[in-house]
């Protein structure tokens, strides 16, 4: 039989098979992902229950005691919406068609769709440390997450996510849940005793052109065209292959140069190396400050540490701070980990039998792929043993394996715009929600004041696309980060929290500010608690509907001149203005009119904010927590919310 005759014959039985298996008499009704077992349902509201099924195949649905009718359309596609459910459940659910879907442990309460960058993604996990009693004190089956896969689309929005699965929080599966969205969800449970849902929708990293429909994306013509560009799908696989071939072969190239590797039966982890003519720095800290200078490649570190007799043998906790930008530890030439980029925590498990009693000695292998590398400031460099620690702080030899040239960043496709969007929040639609929590803004304070354009787009395309009213939407305000500056000046972070700001004039938003929850040298501070419970009070007022919280600290609302002073004016005082701590109020700064602004004295009276300084005559504006970090802005409201940063002026920054 010739090549023509198989393939007429092979397409033959690919039709009859197509037939077979879409055929009406074989076709089964199907459900999206979020429509499974343990979902949360919205409480008093039009619920749709949705799918596909043959075309003109008639549905059955029972639920609580009631039954429903419908029939897919043309196309195969069917909905049915349920009205007026109560908080509860368990319940289950019955869809009948040519086969039979039960779906069980469903819950009645309310929905929070979460999303943004990696303070949103952040999970218990990675914040565990510091909530250890949380953690064993998680388990109720009336709070569930859903993980959105991590996916992005560029030529269409996807109808349906590719995986997922509804789960309760309990001390194993907490691990997995947004810090911020699991403390939102316990304070609104404590508060309102209703099930949970939190549709867990983000993404590390993600700037918020990526987050937005291609429709919207049209009003932003840069980033409409970028997404254009990226429908390419021969454009990202090149791009990839690219990426990948670069970064493996300066990798390959910085092991082959690798002093510390150069002998492979004796390599630099080796306990046996003699590093008696190592230099000496202090950790933590950065080698660029050492004669090795600014320069990319491998450093090795090494110390010596005195372990007691009782710890000898003994399993221990490893902690290594945070290092830039990727690292390999040994202790006493036995590898117990390694960590592949700068951002996250280093905490390794150092397993029994490694220590012992006397001198050990513990060997860092940093690579510097671009920039400063060493050992963030501020961070827990030690060796933790129930309750006895090994302090690893102090001085360390160290010996420069290799020198690089830097390595260009990868080119990170699936941040680029609509992506996250198509793949992430279309499939989300059709499900019911009480409204948002949305945790970003990093990845766009370069652009800050294009943010104030962009991030009310979003949130009017969200709602206009979940065709649910304007349902509440609530964000975190950018927190503290960087080091902090001896004088005033200017600052993208403090623009960007502007823009944040301006975006309250969306009805039904709020903000919960965080300036005082962030830490200057890492851009995912630990304290989620706290933001979620802000998060939590600002939808009790905007979601909940009540008018006697007070669900922020203060904010700017006006300003008078008088004399040599400025006075001040806020609203969402509550009780009253407070400074917290003992100490004057601080963090202002005053301008005349010639836009130099200096720090300046600030005092409560009548509960507004009087601000001067005997250097400035004749002033004209104020500025408040006006940094990256702000370190000890302490202006408050009784209620304890901090006041948001502001500035009065509206001078063109460059």
């Amino acid at each position: 039989m010739n090549n023509s005759s198989l393939k007429s014959r092979r397409k033959v039985w690919i039709i009859l098979i197509s037939l077979f298996i879409f055929s009406p008499l074989f076709s089964q009704i199907r459900l999206p992902h979020l429509l499974s077992d343990g979902m949360v349902l919205q409480r008093d509201a039009k619920v749709k229950i949705w799918g596909w099924a043959a075309p003109n195949e008639k549905i059955e649905l029972q639920f609580i005691n009631k039954s429903y009718h419908t029939s897919a359309n043309s196309d195969g596609e069917w909905y049915i919406i349920l009205k007026n459910l109560k908080a509860g459940g368990p319940y289950t659910m019955e869809i009948r068609a040519s086969n039979t879907i039960t779906l069980s442990d469903i819950m009645i309460g309310d929905v929070w769709v979460c999303s943004g960058q990696s303070n949103m993604e952040l999970s218990m996990k990675r914040v565990s440390p510091i909530y250890q009693e949380e953690i064993a004190n998680s388990a109720n089956p009336s709070i569930r997450q859903f993980i959105v896969p991590q996916k992005y689309n560029f030529n269409q929005p996807q109808q349906d996510l590719s995986s997922g699965t509804w789960k309760s929080v309990n001390p194993q599966s907490i691990l997995e849940f947004s810090a911020v969205a699991y403390f939102f969800a316990r304070e609104l449970f404590d508060t309102y005793k209703v099930p949970i849902g939190l549709i867990n929708a983000s993404l590390g990293g993600s700037p918020i052109e990526a987050w937005m429909s291609e429709e919207t994306l049209k009003k932003f013509p840069v980033h409409y065209q970028e997404a254009q560009k990226f429908k390419d799908s021969t454009l990202i696989q090149q791009i990839e292959s690219q990426d990948r071939s670069r970064i493996n072969a300066w990798y390959t190239l910085l092991r082959q140069k690798d002093e510390g590797y150069k002998n492979p039966a004796l390599p630099w982890s080796d306990p046996k190396v003699n590093i008696s003519d190592w230099a000496t720095m202090k950790i933590p800290g950065y080698w660029a400050d050492t004669d090795i200078g600014v320069v990319n490649g491998v450093v090795w570190f090494s110390k010596e540490f005195q372990v007691p007799v009782q710890l000898a043998g003994q399993k221990a906790n490893l902690l290594v701070g945070r290092i830039v930008d990727a690292d390999s530890v040994f202790i006493n030439g036995v590898f117990v980990g390694t960590t592949s980029y700068q951002y996250p925590p280093r905490r390794y498990e150092i397993p029994a039998g490694i220590l012992k009693e006397g001198e050990n000695r513990i060997v860092v292998r940093i690579v510097s792929e671009i920039g400063m590398g060493g050992f963030v400031p501020d961070k827990p460099y030690e060796i933790k043993c129930g309750d006895q620690i090994i302090d690893l702080k102090g001085d360390w030899q160290y010996q420069s394996g290799a020198t690089m040239e830097p390595l260009a960043g990868q080119t990170f496709i699936r941040w680029k715009p609509v992506g996250l969007y198509n793949a992430m929040i279309n499939p989300l639609l059709n499900y019911r929600i009480k409204g948002v929590i949305w945790y970003q803004g990093e990845s766009n304070a370069g652009r800050p004041v294009e943010y104030r354009e962009l991030f009310p787009a979003l949130i009017r395309d969200w709602r206009h696309n979940w065709q649910q009213g304007k349902f509440p939407f609530l964000f975190v305000q950018l927190p503290n980060f960087m080091e902090t500056k001896k004088d005033p000046g200017e600052s993208n972070w403090a623009l960007m929290r502007e823009s944040q700001v301006k975006t309250l004039s969306v009805p039904n938003t709020a903000m919960a500010v965080a300036i005082d929850l962030g830490e200057w040298n890492d851009v995912h501070p630990l304290n989620k608690k706290d933001v979620g419970k802000r998060l939590a009070i600002a939808a009790q007022k905007v979601a909940y509907k009540n008018k006697k919280i007070i669900s922020s600290g203060p904010i700017y609302q006006s300003m008078k001149i008088k004399d040599n002073k400025i006075i001040l004016t806020f609203t969402n005082s509550g009780g009253g203005l407070q400074i917290k701590g003992n100490r004057d109020l601080c963090y202002f700064a005053i301008s005349g009119t010639d836009r130099r602004f200096i720090w300046a004295q600030a005092r409560i009276e009548n509960n507004k904010v009087k601000v001067w300084s005997e250097q400035v005559s004749k002033p004209v504006a104020v500025r408040y927590a006006w940094a990256d970090n702000p370190e000890g802005a302490n202006l408050y409201n009784k209620e304890g919310l901090p006041a948001s940063p502001f500035r009065t002026d509206d001078w063109i920054i460059k």
